[in-house]
């Protein structure tokens, strides 16, 4: 797990202090038309949507613009009509790396991630070269505020697969055909969640010891989330804090 924590621990990070930037908002707003579309426009029946209300919603998205979103995706003219897509590659030091896009052109997404690959000194692979090292799982953030005996008792009994400690946060674990049912389930026991996503958890990490590939691999994973297209980055690298600590000074 610690590849996946890490990764997504810094994430959380960023995005705090990134939250006001224009590409953070537009991928927000991609993941409301493309649920709205799917689903429709109302969130009572529609799970992916209002997951997406509440993610946008922490992330400081201004509820004109989520209206907009959602009013775009359930309207047949002029919403953009976006491509999900999966690319997989490997960073240095044989990090495997999964990433989720929305875009409305594919060739223009393709080549822009494959020459953050090569500039940062990794490849863009075939599709399936390293997915199947990720199991999709869902997965329930909570502020340690809450009881965590409770927490655990409420979520065993709703078949969650497993509860994490974080350092700053509690962890639900479980399997993507369950994700919803966990979710409302502890929402109707008074749990009310941080964030709740569906994810990809490596199945093994690959320990990076060596600061300049460490380095690399944070630079183009950077360069990948702040791609207008991106929705998700997953990576199986275990780094060190103190090394972490060192790039980020």
């Amino acid at each position: 797990m610690s590849g996946h924590s890490k990764w997504s621990t810094i994430k959380h990070k960023k995005a705090k202090v990134d939250s006001q930037r224009a590409v953070v908002f537009q991928k927000y707003s991609r993941e409301l038309i493309v649920a709205s579309r799917l689903g429709g426009p109302d969130p009572a029946g529609n799970f992916r949507l209002r997951t997406a209300i509440e993610k946008a919603k922490a992330a400081g998205l201004p509820n004109d613009n989520i209206k907009r979103a959602i009013e775009k995706g359930a309207g047949t003219s002029g919403a953009e009509n976006y491509e999900e897509l999966t690319y997989e590659g490997y960073a240095p030091g044989g990090v495997a790396v999964v990433i989720e896009a929305m875009t409305d052109n594919r060739n223009r997404t393709a080549g822009d991630i494959r020459s953050y690959f090569t500039k940062f000194g990794g490849s863009l692979g075939a599709t399936g070269c390293v997915g199947w090292m990720f199991d999709p799982k869902g997965s329930i953030s909570f502020d340690k505020s809450v009881d965590y005996e409770k927490l655990f008792e409420a979520a065993i009994s709703l078949d969650a697969e497993d509860i994490l400690e974080e350092d700053e946060e509690y962890k639900v674990i479980t399997s993507v055909e369950n994700f919803q049912k966990v979710v409302e389930g502890l929402e109707a026991e008074g749990f009310k969640s941080t964030t709740a996503e569906l994810t990809r958890i490596p199945q093994n990490t690959v320990e990076v010891t060596d600061e300049s590939v460490a380095g690399q691999i944070m630079k183009l994973l950077e360069r990948i989330e702040e791609h207008d297209d991106v929705q998700n980055v997953y990576a199986n690298f275990d780094i060190s804090d103190d090394i972490l600590q060192k790039l980020e000074g």
